[in-house]
């Protein structure tokens, strides 16, 4: 069953008509109503694409958090092959919310990262929602060192809303693992691709995403904080969401125009769990164009250095 946004009610009631209409086909032979569906389906369509032409901040946040939308296993599972996971972080323990190994990306070995939600009550829970521990962080540090030795590209899937707040993560070393993580990304001498696939949130996103190439699936979003937390902290006011998304600029639009991401990847009308196969490729395809393109780049710790000091300098 499809999970409507609030936003996407005239879809809701157009589709649930060609549902109606279909069914009573099924229960009666003798009457037809492929032309009616036919039309409704134009009509609804037509809605879609609409809606999805002037989607507000908020409305993309809600699209970038749908439980539908394929996540990191989706990814994984579809482009890449030989998928090795490899687990914990060799100091306290393993933590689900980050998965990382080594793969083949069209019979090239690559290292994998990234953050998997989860797609029902119980992986939702077991991943932690996509929120990671600093043993994750230490895991993919570990990842990225063994990538770094052995001259692996790095692929890095980023979805999750932040790193996990905790008491415990907190006693932990959390901050600090999110630092020695985003140091890593910064000094590994092999390319690093990163992708925003839904919501990309404050130091538990950038702790994987600094990268050679920074692309975002366009109705993602990406952002020092949830328009819930700035809302909170600005006006006291969590309510305020809505109005923080907009001030914030946390939409792929956005980002590109302030040359923090290097490129959007194109979602399907209708956002990418409406065709998860179409969203995917177009995102193998990216992939594959930026591991060609940093081929001819001479020192990628430089290139990596150059590109992040720059941003919000030519504004």
């Amino acid at each position: 069953m499809h999970n409507y946004l609030d936003f996407e009610k005239p879809i809701s009631d157009l589709e649930g008509k060609i549902i109606e209409l279909k069914k009573l086909a099924e229960q009666d032979d003798s009457v037809d109503t492929s032309d009616e569906i036919q039309k409704l389906e134009a009509r609804a369509h037509e809605a879609m694409v609409e809606i999805y032409a002037k989607l507000s901040a908020w409305q993309k946040t809600q699209v970038a958090r749908h439980p539908q939308r394929p996540h990191f296993v989706d990814y994984m599972e579809a482009l890449f092959e030989d998928f090795t996971p490899l687990a914990g972080d060799r100091a306290f323990a393993e933590d689900a919310a980050i998965q990382a190994g080594l793969a083949r990306f069209r019979g090239q070995p690559v290292a994998l990262i990234g953050q998997e939600k989860g797609n029902d009550t119980k992986s939702r829970i077991k991943h932690n929602f996509g929120s990671p521990r600093p043993e994750g962080y230490r895991k993919a540090i570990r990842v990225m060192e063994l990538a770094d030795r052995f001259g692996l590209p790095i692929v890095s899937l980023i979805d999750t809303a932040g790193a996990y707040p905790g008491v415990d993560a907190e006693e932990r070393g959390q901050a600090e693992a999110i630092a020695r993580s985003t140091e890593m990304c910064l000094n590994v001498k092999v390319p690093v691709i990163c992708i925003v696939l839904g919501e990309g949130g404050s130091g538990g996103a950038i702790a994987i995403a600094t990268g050679n190439r920074v692309y975002m699936l366009e109705h993602a979003i990406y952002s020092v904080i949830s328009p819930e937390g700035a809302a909170s902290i600005l006006w006291r006011d969590s309510a305020r969401a809505k109005e923080a998304a907009t001030s914030m600029k946390i939409t792929a639009e956005d980002l590109k125009g302030l040359g923090v991401i290097d490129g959007i990847i194109p979602e399907p009308v209708g956002g990418a769990h409406r065709d998860p196969e179409a969203v995917i490729a177009a995102t193998g395809d990216v992939i594959a164009r930026a591991l060609a393109d940093l081929k001819s780049v001479k020192d990628l710790r430089k290139q990596r250095r150059e590109k992040f000091l720059a941003i919000g300098r030519n504004l």
